[in-house]
């Protein structure tokens, strides 16, 4: 149960209507995801959070694809599955298979035991690899 209720896009108003509207476009939606307008209860931090993420997962040194890769395996390892179904859906928009998906969950299982041996075992840090 969300702490404070979600602000439908028929009731939005200024900055919060403005960035719905660019939400909607930006990402090719119909809809406005429930996030969204879960945050729009404070329309500053709706701008803010809307605009760094338009800037953080456009095309740069990494692919919009790996992006979306990223920020899923981040979501499931904080166990966040809003934000793993959310990426899911706009990686598999932008060409991630299933099979894509099947070796990242891999990926992330892997890397979590690991981090989680090493943490375990205090090992330290081979001086090369301080490099």
């Amino acid at each position: 149960m969300t702490i404070f209720n979600p602000i439908e896009e028929s009731k939005a108003k200024g900055k919060v209507k403005k960035v719905f509207d660019n939400i909607k476009k930006e990402r090719q939606i119909k809809k406005i995801p429930n996030f969204w307008k879960t945050i729009a209860n404070d329309p500053d931090t709706l701008e803010r959070t809307w605009n760094s993420l338009k800037d953080i997962m456009k095309k740069g040194a990494l692919d919009p694809l790996v992006k979306e890769m990223i920020y899923i395996a981040v979501s499931m390892t904080n166990s966040c599955e809003y934000c793993i179904r959310s990426h899911t859906a706009a990686a598999k928009k932008k060409g991630m298979s299933d099979k894509m998906l099947k070796e990242l969950i891999a990926v992330v299982g892997m890397a979590n035991e690991t981090n989680r041996l090493v943490e375990s075992y205090q090992v330290e840090v081979d001086s090369f690899l301080k490099k």
